[in-house]
């Protein structure tokens, strides 16, 4: 089983991402409690990265967060774009944006600008390795603020 899980990762499929997805399929809520825990583990590896200084594995973990917690909202909500990840059997990041940007609207604006700096963050701090420290700081407040509040909207999905 580990060899093949190396193996799928080595193709570039999120294997973490395809389990949620297939309990989506079966249990919608569960789905959406693995995604939020999810989300906190990666933003609490987000933190452990920037204090030893990795801002590379910082920004991502800070990206992944925002993204989980982005599948969730859009899972609760039976969002188009959920319904076009089902079909599709992956997520784009295009359709993560829109998500944000359409939710921000009902829930506030905290969705779009976490999303939005875990965007820049997965762009400027783990791609092009262009940012510091202390940006990542800045940013990573956003995504925290992205997380705590999706937490209080998903804590009791069923």
């Amino acid at each position: 089983m580990e060899e093949l899980i190396k193996r799928v990762q080595e193709l570039g499929i999120d294997v973490e991402d395809l389990l949620i997805s297939a309990v989506s399929r079966v249990d919608p809520g569960e789905a959406i409690r693995l995604r939020l825990e999810t989300a906190g583990k990666y933003l609490t590896e987000a933190g452990e990265y920037l204090e030893r200084g990795d801002i590379t594995q910082a920004s991502e973990r800070a990206y992944k967060a925002a993204e989980e917690v982005v599948k969730a909202l859009a899972e609760k909500y039976n969002m188009p774009e959920y319904q076009n990840a089902l079909k599709e059997g992956r997520w784009y990041v295009y359709w993560l944006a829109s998500v944000a940007t359409r939710l921000s609207e009902s829930l506030g604006d905290w969705i779009k600008e976490g999303w939005d700096s875990a965007y820049y963050l997965h762009v400027w701090g783990f791609h092009e390795g262009k940012v510091d420290a202390h940006i990542v700081n800045i940013r990573l407040r956003d995504v925290r603020k992205l997380v705590e509040e999706a937490s209080k909207i998903l804590k009791n999905v069923k």
